[in-house]
């Protein structure tokens, strides 16, 4: 199965490289204000078969998910984290700087008005709400201490039955209504992840260059999903600190980008099954985005 959605997704990458375009759609979301359509459910992990492992599922993230302050270089989100559950969301990219006995969200050096316990209560009020979902966190210290951070984590969540920091990958009927952590390199609670972005890939001078990365990436996934780790791929970026790309804010990168990834994704509904991308993580992703992301979960 794994060899047919390969060879499916190199097709289709060629075919993306001559016809897919950047444009205006609903797929870029800048407004801080979430209306959901009426006929919208909530909860769309209750529709996962409790057997399936989440290495399995297709899963929509945010990039930096705290990112709302400190300017057009710094912010990378538009909608609270409360909203962006409600949307779909359900992975979380938190860095996170250790001060005293408290953990601030951070994003580079501007603090995003929020700790990591506001945001842990924050997702179990909306996973006692909506106890058929799970919520995938990925912690990383910014610490110059981050070895403290594993233990802060540690004190913060307790003997707290409802987050998962085992390093065993669970099946989404081990995981309802809980939270899971992410671990890798120096934050060491949770599932590992592999993570198909390379040590240059958030930085920006081509739009065109961004997209051969995102498909490369994604491809990767597709081969990588379904065992013992999680995938990661973030779609995000930034010009600044480039030459060509120094106007490419976050914010203008997602403007560009989330279209044309929408479109890259949804060239895959015809198939039965659809491929298992893993986790994308985006930056200012629209509900309509999000909701191509959920329903590769076809099977």
């Amino acid at each position: 199965m794994k060899a047919g959605h390969q060879s499916l997704l190199f097709y289709y990458t060629l075919l993306s490289v001559t016809f897919l375009c950047h444009g205006d759609d609903r797929s870029f979301n800048d407004d801080g204000n979430l209306i959901l359509p009426e006929s919208y459910r909530i909860p769309w992990m209750a529709a996962i078969e409790d057997f399936r492992t989440l290495s399995l599922i297709s899963i929509p993230g945010t990039h930096d998910s705290m990112a709302s302050h400190g300017g057009p270089e710094a912010k990378c989100q538009a909608w609270s984290l409360k909203d962006q559950l409600r949307a779909g969301i359900r992975f979380l990219d938190l860095k996170v700087f250790g001060l005293g006995d408290t953990l601030y969200v951070m994003h580079g050096l501007i603090y995003q008005r929020s700790t990591l316990k506001e945001v842990l209560d924050t997702v179990r009020g909306f996973l006692s709400e909506f106890e058929s979902e799970a919520v995938l966190i990925r912690v990383q210290p910014e610490s110059f201490e981050k070895s403290t951070v594993n233990e802060m984590v540690q004190s913060l969540i307790g003997n707290d039955q409802n987050v998962w920091v085992n390093p065993g990958m669970p099946n989404m009927g081990q995981v309802r209504g809980k939270i899971v952590f992410l671990q890798k390199s120096t934050f060491a609670l949770g599932i590992p992840f592999i993570d198909t972005n390379g040590k240059s890939d958030e930085k920006v001078s081509s739009i065109k260059d961004k997209d051969n990365r995102i498909m490369k990436q994604l491809n990767e996934a597709t081969e990588a999903y379904g065992g013992d780790n999680a995938v990661v791929t973030d779609t995000s970026g930034s010009g600044l600190g480039t030459f060509w790309g120094m106007f490419l804010t976050p914010k203008r990168v997602a403007e560009r980008i989330n279209p044309w990834l929408n479109q890259y994704l949804r060239q895959f509904y015809p198939n039965q099954p659809r491929p298992c991308m893993g986790i994308i993580a985006m930056d200012f992703p629209s509900f309509d985005l999000i909701q191509t992301v959920i329903n590769l979960n076809q099977w």
